[in-house]
């Protein structure tokens, strides 16, 4: 594992244990409902839930039996997306909603995958093959929400900070930026290249657009989920490009 990955390992871990700390707190009557992709669950299943991520995040961070935790978290977040997405996909196509909370949480079980691999020694076929499932996961998430970039590009102009000029051509950019990193990581050609920049980008999202958003609005569930959504996927990114480190051309 080397640099990018012990490094998107810990930002993985850290958004985990703030996704768990979001339900608890919510839990306590003391914080904010989480927001989508996630529901705002109370009582026991708000303390299940917490708890889960926060010993996962923390596992994943201090690298103890953080393997198991990867795995658990990659199973329950492709497992959300299949029972519960899918779904809501299906019955309604043109609900953007579904897609764009769906391939979050494909995005982050695709992480979680390839760190889970990326922290297997041995590199057996076995966990090797976690690495190239998580790649193709991850590539396919970002096609559908790159593809929402363009469809949905006026709404997403909206969400820029006013002192960022060209509200409209960023979101365009961004869209062909998320296409071009799939691409990218389907085909290994440059992938640790666009993954590295893709967690770069995700990290300067945290800064610029989420957190001023945050502090706008401390008592806003979503506003602290998409931050936290978004510096687990630069997390994600780094972890994909320490995998990549061996296999691009």
């Amino acid at each position: 594992m080397d640099g990018l990955s012990r490094f998107g390992r810990i930002v993985f871990g850290v958004a985990m244990v703030l996704f768990g700390l979001l339900y608890l707190l919510h839990s306590r009557g003391t914080g904010p409902a989480p927001g989508p992709p996630w529901t705002a669950e109370t009582g026991a299943w708000a303390w299940l839930i917490g708890g889960g991520f926060v010993v996962a995040g923390v596992c994943i961070v201090a690298k103890m039996w953080a393997r198991a935790a990867t795995v658990v978290l990659a199973a329950v977040f492709l497992l959300r997306v299949l029972i519960v997405f899918l779904p809501k996909v299906v019955a309604n196509l043109r609900d953007p909603g579904p897609w764009t909370s769906g391939a979050e949480v494909m995005a982050l079980g695709a992480a979680a995958l390839v760190l889970a691999g990326e922290l297997e020694l041995s590199n057996s076929m076995s966990w090797e093959s976690l690495v190239l499932a998580g790649r193709f996961l991850f590539a396919a998430s970002l096609v559908v929400v790159g593809v929402q970039h363009f469809m949905y590009a006026k709404f997403i102009a909206t969400l820029i900070p006013a002192w960022i000029p060209g509200h409209l051509f960023w979101s365009y950019f961004v869209g062909v930026a998320f296409i071009a990193a799939a691409l990218s990581l389907a085909t290994r050609i440059q992938g640790r290249l666009a993954a590295a920049l893709l967690g770069l980008m995700f990290l300067l999202w945290v800064v610029v657009l989420h957190t001023p958003r945050i502090m706008a609005s401390p008592h806003n569930g979503n506003e602290w989920t998409s931050g936290m959504i978004a510096l687990a996927m630069c997390g994600g990114s780094f972890v994909l490009a320490g995998a990549l480190r061996r296999t691009d051309r």
